[in-house]
């Protein structure tokens, strides 16, 4: 028994034609990610709400929905993020020494904050990174 990947073409909208602006390069999946635009034809499409991807691109017809991103990008920035804020509350107490109470006001709306704002872009980059590299579940092949 060994696993095979499968590689997914990313069509667009089953019968509907490609999209004629579509570019013939994908942009870089770092940028497409963190600014929030499609990894197939570089339109800002890839987000419905802030950190809900959009079923599709409604350029290019990119199904979204077909990637799992999961909670990968929440796993990267707890490690990550956690790491940032252990330093930074070490650095804190050694320098200044303040009161336990400060460290419990400062550090979780601080974490929160971080977290909120890079969750978007770390999902954007986890589905543009996926794209890129025709990323799918592995299926196993008796």
């Amino acid at each position: 028994m060994r696993l095979a990947r499968t590689r997914s073409t990313c069509s667009p909208i089953h019968g509907a034609p490609a999209a004629p602006d579509v570019p013939d390069t994908p942009p870089p999946p770092i940028r497409a990610g963190l600014t929030g635009h499609c990894p197939r034809c570089d339109s800002r499409t890839l987000f419905s709400g802030w950190i809900k991807f959009a079923s599709r691109c409604s350029r290019c017809g990119l199904d979204f929905a077909s990637f799992n991103v999961g909670d990968g990008a929440a796993a990267f920035l707890i490690l990550i993020l956690g790491a940032i804020t252990a330093a930074a509350a070490i650095v804190v107490e050694l320098e200044f020494s303040p009161p336990f109470w400060v460290h419990i006001l400062l550090w979780p709306p601080i974490v929160l904050a971080m977290t909120i704002v890079s969750l978007r872009g770390s999902k954007g980059v986890l589905l543009a990174l996926e794209y890129a590299h025709a990323a799918r579940e592995g299926r196993i092949v008796e």
